[in-house]
Formats: C-alpha cells, sequence, structure tokens
C-alpha cells in the first residue's frame, strides 16, 4: 500500500498563504508552511533567501541528470546498475609495489575516491534534487517540479539507468574489501529526495506510476538496508556513521508506513545514541577522537538533531531528554555553540578548518525548543551578516 505522502494534493500555488503542515519528515512541513505564508504576505526579511534559492534552481534547470550508469569503473559485481564508492580516507601502502592493502589515514582525502564513481554525482543529485523542490514549493513555477522529477526517474526508475536497491559496493578499500558498511553513511540524501517529492507532489510532473515504482525501489532497499551484514555492521556502529544509520533507516520507515518500527529506532537512540555518544559536559568524545574534530562534532550533532525532529512524528522527545547526569542535545549544543565565531579557538588542531556556519541553523532550531540568551545573541551576531542572510536554513527554519 502507498503511504499517504505520495498522493498527498496540497494547496494551488495561488494559495501560497495556505499553512497546512507538509507530509515531509526530515523538514519541518509546519516551518516552510508558515515561511510559504510569510512570503505570500509581503514579508520582506525571507526575499533574499528566496531570491538565492531560485538563483541555484534557475542553473539546476539547465543540467543534464545523471545516474549510475555514467561512471567509468564496474563495480565487482560487472553491473554497472550497482552503486560504487571508494573509501575517501584510504591511501596506497608505500611499502608494497602494487599499494595493496590500502592504510588508512584519517581525515585526509584522497582524490582517487572522487573519479569514477557515484558518491559525488549521488551528493550533487540529492543538493540538485531538494533545491528544485523547495523553489516549486516556494514559487509554483512548474518546471522546477519537472527537472526534479527527471533527476529522479534517471537514478532510482529508469530501466536503462536506475540503480539497484543496495550499497554492496560502497566504500569498498583496494585489497581489503569490496565494500563495507561506512559506505552507507552515503546515502543519507535519499531522507532529501523523499522529502523532496512530498514538496512536488501536486505537481503534474510526478505520476502515480512513478510513485509505485519509487515506493517498489524504496522497499526493496529498505530491506536490504536493514537486513544485510553491512546494514547490522553500520547500524551497530557508535560515532556519526549509526547516527546516520538511524537517521535514514526511520525516516525510510516512515515513508514506508513503518511507524512502529521508526519508533523503536528512535526510542532506543535516546540511550544507544544521545545518551552514549554526549558527554555531561556537551563534549561527543567519539568525534573529538577524529582529526577534524570540530567538523565532525557538527556533523553528528546535526544527525542528532534530525532524529529529534524524526522523533516529533513518533512522540518521541528528543528535544527534553536529559540523562541524570545531564547529558542531552542541549549540552552538546552548548558545548559547541561559542564556536559560531570564528575568531574563538578551537581547542584542537585540527588538519582542516570546519564550517562554523553550519553552527547557525542548529542554534536557530534549537531556539524553537526552549532558548539560552546565549544563542540569541550568537545568531544575532554572525547569522545575520549580509554573506549569511540569504542562506537557504533562513527559509526552512521560519526565523
Amino acid at each position: 500500500m502507498l503511504v499517504a505522502w505520495v498522493f498527498a494534493v496540497f494547496p494551488g500555488r495561488s494559495a501560497l498563504a495556505d499553512v497546512a503542515p507538509l507530509p515531509v519528515f526530515s523538514l519541518s512541513g509546519q516551518n516552510l508552511a508558515a515561511a510559504r505564508a510569510r512570503l505570500a504576505q509581503g514579508d520582506a526579511t525571507l526575499t533574499p533567501a528566496l531570491n538565492r534559492l531560485r538563483s541555484d534552481a534557475d542553473l539546476m534547470l539547465k543540467l543534464k541528470p545523471v545516474s549510475v550508469m555514467d561512471k567509468p569503473r564496474t563495480p565487482p559485481s560487472g553491473n554497472k546498475h550497482d552503486y560504487l564508492s571508494q573509501a575517501p580516507y584510504w591511501w596506497p601502502n608505500p611499502a608494497k609495489p602494487n599499494g595493496l592493502p590500502y592504510l588508512r589515514h584519517d581525515g585526509r582525502h584522497n582524490p582517487e575516491a572522487d573519479q569514477g564513481t557515484d558518491a559525488a554525482p549521488w551528493g550533487h543529485l540529492a543538493a540538485i534534487v531538494e533545491t528544485l523542490g523547495l523553489a516549486y514549493y516556494f514559487t509554483g513555477h512548474a518546471p522546477y517540479a519537472e527537472q526534479a522529477v527527471q533527476f529522479i526517474r534517471s537514478w532510482f526508475l529508469n530501466p536503462a539507468t536506475r540503480m539497484n536497491p543496495h550499497l554492496r559496493y560502497a566504500q569498498y578499500v583496494p585489497g581489503r574489501n569490496e565494500g563495507r558498511g561506512a559506505g552507507i553513511l552515503e546515502m543519507r540524501h535519499l531522507t532529501q529526495v523523499c522529502d523532496t517529492l512530498a514538496l512536488i507532489a501536486d505537481s503534474h510532473a510526478w505520476t502515480e506510476a512513478d510513485a509505485q515504482a519509487f515506493h517498489a525501489w524504496l522497499a526493496e532497499y529498505f530491506v536490504w538496508l536493514t537486513e544485510s551484514v553491512n546494514g547490522k555492521e553500520e547500524a551497530a556502529a557508535e560515532n556519526n556513521h549509526g547516527s546516520w544509520y538511524d537517521v535514514q533507516a526511520a525516516h525510510l520507515a516512515f515513508v514506508l508506513g513503518k511507524t512502529d518500527f521508526a519508533r523503536e529506532i528512535l526510542t532506543a537512540g535516546l540511550q544507544k545514541r544521545l545518551a552514549r555518544q554526549i558527554e555531561p559536559d556537551g563534549r561527543q568524545p567519539f568525534e573529538l577522537a577524529r582529526t577534524k574534530s570540530l567538523g565532525y562534532s557538527l556533523f553528528n550533532l546535526e544527525a542528532l538533531f534530525n532524529l529529534a525532529r524524526l522523533g516529533e512524528h513518533a512522540d518521541v522527545d528528543w528535544w527534553g531528554f536529559t540523562t541524570k547526569d545531564g547529558r542531552s542535545l542541549r549540552t552538546a549544543l552548548r558545548y559547541l555553540a561559542p564556536y559560531a565565531d570564528p575568531a574563538k579557538p578551537w581547542p584542537k588542531d585540527d588538519i582542516a578548518a570546519a564550517s562554523r556556519a553550519d553552527l547557525l541553523p542548529l542554534l536557530a532550531e534549537a531556539l524553537r525548543h526552549g532558548g539560552e540568551p546565549q544563542w540569541h545573541t550568537l545568531l544575532a551576531k554572525f547569522g545575520a551578516t549580509p554573506r549569511q542572510l540569504p542562506a537557504r536554513w533562513h527559509l526552512l527554519l521560519d526565523e
């Protein structure tokens, strides 16, 4: 049975002031609807962000859809329909004539991993689809939805170009394996695609046949994700890999109508993820151990915030959860929040600087669930500069 969001009929774009929440899971339908209503009422504070979104979407109208068939490399199966990516932090062994087996150098990106695999095209596709979907939602411009559908069909649906619904050969390490559970992290962008389909569901571009075929693809992938050796390996990961696995599995469970499954993941995650990954003072030790410790701390907190958003759909309160010794989303953000100031030194000597602007949407979202004065101050100081004002999160969070 198809889930309700596939066939949802939304208000026409002549009624932009409608604030009915969208059936999205990782985005906030309520916030999106409120932002659209504000724009319809002439609120100019969001106009710069909308203009930037439209500008980005207009550029994407000129792009050609991509697929797994475009890659020059062939997976070990011999079937280019299988997704293929190479582990980015693994390098040739200089002590071996053939460089095998590769050795891990955490945080040091091997450019070889970007050549001829599906990882970069897939990430770009998900970003393109989300941009087009949001632009359609806020403007009603039909070509945005039509282009998004072309990209989705090319990657998931067209028999000649579709990806097989598994990640058996994701993030393989030369000389060591043909794929790893860690590669599942790359498919976290699938949640963007699913939410985009809710944004464009009232467009004639997305047909009932498309919806049925995509539902079938998701259902098959979900079985592989939750039952395969690679999937179970990633589910057991204790750092950001495990957090993003839970985001992916819970989100897809909602989309497929498996609400009880999603609720189980989200309930267990309060202890398995939040309580285990965050110290009472807010540090995230599994991420601090990395060579890009600030970047990974932000990356994992983004996943935990995503899980909190998903929890709202299953009555599992991540926002208000606190362990007896004080571990919570709030303490994790409290620890990282001062580093929204680019001038404040990070205590570790990371091999690459993090994007501190990534803290701003986390601060904005946390303030919707009980603010702290210093967060307001940081957001006012660093979130409203001319460079940051047009950022998309202003539309997504209706701030």
